[in-house]
């Protein structure tokens, strides 16, 4: 990710948040595994199967470390995705990786985080809100 344009994560923070215009545009301009990514953090499972299918796989258990998952955060150690472990904590507000991304001057990446935090207790509050259950 840190080879992207910043312009182009602009487009995909946009993305993230719903953004259905700048979805299309990253999936039909080059960037189908940001477009594939923004879906998969927003729980889109064929997103993330997507991912995982078309040599996109540590951008697949990213999504899943930013959901918290210890197997992803294993993998991603393991295969040295070192920034991508300090980026999926910061995704979840820990202080300390959001630092390490102030002191090397990563604040495009700040910003990315706090957007999917924000999304994350969203989808927090939409789970376990019990006025939001559906009754069938």
């Amino acid at each position: 990710m840190l080879n992207y344009n910043v312009k182009i994560l602009l487009a995909f923070e946009q993305a993230i948040q719903g953004n259905e215009k700048i979805f299309h545009w990253l999936l039909n301009n080059g960037y189908p595994e940001l477009a594939a990514l923004a879906g998969a953090i927003n729980a889109d499972k064929d997103a993330l199967q997507w991912l995982l299918d078309n040599g996109y796989p540590q951008l697949a258990v990213l999504s899943n470390a930013i959901d918290g998952d210890l197997d992803a955060y294993l993998w991603l150690k393991k295969y040295n995705f070192l920034f991508y472990i300090v980026f999926a904590d910061a995704c979840r507000g820990k202080e300390s990786a959001l630092n390490w991304l102030l002191k090397k001057d990563l604040n495009i990446f700040i910003r990315l985080a706090n957007t999917i935090n924000d999304i994350l207790e969203q989808q927090r509050k939409n789970t376990y809100d019990y006025h939001k259950i559906r009754f069938r």
